[in-house]
This record gives C-alpha cells, structure tokens and sequence, in this order.
C-alpha cells in the first residue's frame, strides 16, 4: 500500500511590539522570511514572524509531530530571537527525518499592514527556500474587526500536504 497524503493546518497571531521597545532594540518587522523596514515589528519569543510560524506549525501538524509550542516554545532558550526561517528550515528538517515528503505549503497572512503584494514573489522565494519546497502566499483583511482590523497585530493561517511512510 502507497503512503497517503496528509494534511497539517497552523495558525499563529503576534500583536504589534509597543513603540518603546520597537526604539530601544531597532529590530525591523520580520514577515514572510523578509523584512519590512519602517513598519513596527510584532512581539515574541523569536522574530514573531507569523507566516514562517504557522507554515512551521502546519508542517509539524500533517507529519504528527506536535505544534509550534512544543517544538519551539518559550522553554527552548536557543529559539530566542531566531528568524521565523530558521525555524522553518528546522522543522522542514525534522519533517524530512521522520520520512516524511514535503508537497506543498500554503499560507495566508491576516492584517492591514504592510501590504504583501508588491513583494508577495519575494516572500514565496524566502519561505520556499527555507521550507526546501514551494510555498504560496496570500493575505486578507477583516475590514476592521477583531485584533487584526483594529491593527493590533498580524495573524496567518497556513496548510501543508506531506506524503510519509
């Protein structure tokens, strides 16, 4: 019998890092492997960067090896501060070590700003490099409801197909 496709969904949302901080540690915005000069960056244990984070948390998800939190959480000190790619990267990793074929990724991003389109290409470039397969991205907004309308934060759902053993 041929293995089966499987499917992981992730979810991850980062409110906005308040402007004293933003000031006292100059960090740009980390989003979609890329990083947006100018714009306020999101708060986190690593760089807060919720496509990376739910396109993680949707591969670890399908291959059944937990969820972002338990792979990557506050209680594993070396993550701190780590590019949202690099966990990318790791988990792909990890995914790849438990037999496991990456197909595809997805990941919609959920915010008013900043705009992804123009470098939509640029951020399927970065993600797909880190995942060591393709990803897609896409972004919405909510018309001004909930945390994201209100631009609190950024939040981004993601699916991922995996083939394994």
């Amino acid at each position: 019998m041929s293995a089966l496709p499987r499917t992981g969904i992730g979810i991850d949302v980062h409110a906005y890092a308040d402007a004293d901080t933003d000031a006292a540690d100059g960090r740009d915005l980390a989003l979609a492997g890329l990083t947006w000069p100018g714009e306020p960056r999101l708060a986190g244990h690593s760089d807060a960067d919720v496509a990376a984070h739910a396109a993680a948390d949707a591969l670890l998800s399908a291959a059944g090896l937990g969820d972002l939190g338990s792979n990557f959480g506050t209680s594993a000190p070396q993550w701190a501060g780590a590019p949202g790619t690099a966990l990318l990267a790791e988990t792909a990793r990890r995914v790849r070590a438990a037999g496991f074929t990456i197909g595809n990724v997805a990941v919609q991003v959920i915010g008013n700003r900043p705009r992804l389109g123009p470098r939509r290409a640029e951020a399927e470039a970065a993600l797909s490099a880190a995942a060591g397969a393709p990803v897609t991205v896409s972004a919405t907004t909510t018309d001004g409801l909930g945390l994201t309308g209100r631009g609190e934060g950024v939040a981004a759902i993601a699916t991922a197909l995996v083939v394994g053993p």
